[in-house]
């Protein structure tokens, strides 16, 4: 266990958690909503420091994110534990499990048990470097559950050179993203809606602003790279209305570059019995998104690479051809279009290019 940050000490030893908008009131001897945080005598203790359930590298097009470093490859690590309750959870073993006092993953009325590993963040940040990662992403499970630990590693990360990524709710405190914010270089977010009742159907909350706060904080005060993703479901959160409500809002409040990432549901968990979603929504949703204005949206789960390749805004040339997420061809000059040379948002010179252009 670990001392956790961001949490008041109140009458009779309850503590109240600061860390994501729940902000649970925790007698002691109990956990939090995320079942991830224990009240030990007044000390609010995170289960999840260190512990580390999955572990893999992979290409940074698996997050998703098309416009950091395309084709770079991370060290992504997951814990157990969230602070939503989504029944289509795609992660589900890992990211609805509860932790035991040691950190592992279980179920509270039987299902499968993930055993987790203790890593620090120095041997973590090692890892990386010997796997020759371009950074660390924290993706798997919400990583706002083990936030304390995302920061060290982050720092260490930074300290050495590796670029950073996490991959998330959005559901967490103002104070408690500041606190990773410097040691942040890129933010994709999960965006499940755009009103409280899908909110409340989809993840159990309400405070769906909340997270819209946290993702212009990331992009306007820290100066973030931001991507969004957003999962439809058919008959939860296919509402053309309110999908053209959010790409409003990602223009006018992101910028018309940012990317945004609209996934097809395939039924998992709770939500077998859904069905998959139909590939023409998602196709009219694409369309969408451009007339209103977004210059980078694209589609996921989906084959044949529709709605996956990104396009020259100024003479619509494609600059980076995916297939299933996999980049296939690139027609780039450093960060501009090769046939016209104009610029393409993101981040595309790998860093050992930046550094010979400074003289480094």
């Amino acid at each position: 266990m670990y001392h956790a940050s961001h949490y008041t000490k109140i009458e009779n030893n309850y503590t109240v958690c600061r860390v994501c908008r729940l902000k649970c009131k925790i007698a002691p001897g109990e956990m939090g909503h995320c079942k991830a945080r224990l009240n030990k005598g007044g000390k609010l203790m995170s289960l999840t420091y260190g512990r580390v359930s999955t572990m893999m590298v992979s290409p940074i097009e698996k997050m998703p994110m098309y416009h950091f470093y395309p084709e770079s490859l991370w060290l992504t690590v997951g814990s157990v534990g969230c602070n939503f309750r989504c029944a289509g959870c795609q992660n589900w073993e890992i990211a609805c499990a509860f932790a035991d006092i040691n950190g592992n993953g279980v179920f509270p009325h039987g299902g499968p048990k993930r055993k987790t590993e203790n890593i620090s963040p120095e041997l973590l940040v090692e890892i990386a470097k010997r796997e020759g990662a371009f950074g660390l992403s924290f993706s798997d499970n919400e990583p706002t559950i083990w936030v304390e630990f995302t920061e060290r590693c982050m720092a260490e990360a930074k300290r050495v050179g590796l670029y950073t990524n996490w991959v998330t709710n959005g559901y967490l405190t103002i104070e408690a993203f500041d606190m990773i914010a410097p040691y942040l270089n890129s933010f994709i977010v999960d965006i499940k809606g755009f009103s409280e009742s899908t909110y409340k159907d989809i993840a159990g909350i309400f405070d769906y602003k909340g997270i819209l706060e946290v993702v212009m904080r990331a992009k306007k005060q820290w100066g973030l790279h931001v991507e969004l993703v957003t999962n439809v479901i058919p008959g939860v959160n296919d509402y053309l209305d309110e999908l053209t409500d959010l790409a409003r809002w990602i223009v006018d409040e992101l910028g018309p570059e940012t990317p945004w990432h609209i996934t097809r549901f395939l039924p998992n968990y709770k939500l077998l019995e859904v069905p998959e979603t139909p590939i023409p929504l998602l196709a009219e949703i694409y369309s969408m998104a451009i007339d209103v204005g977004l210059k980078n949206p694209y589609l996921g789960n989906v084959e044949g690479g529709m709605g996956e390749h990104t396009y020259c805004p100024n003479c619509g040339e494609v600059v980076i051809e995916r297939v299933g997420g996999e980049v296939v061809s690139k027609n780039l000059m450093g960060e501009k279009c090769g046939k016209c040379e104009t610029a393409i948002f993101g981040r595309f010179v790998p860093i050992r290019e930046e550094e010979d252009d400074e003289g480094g």
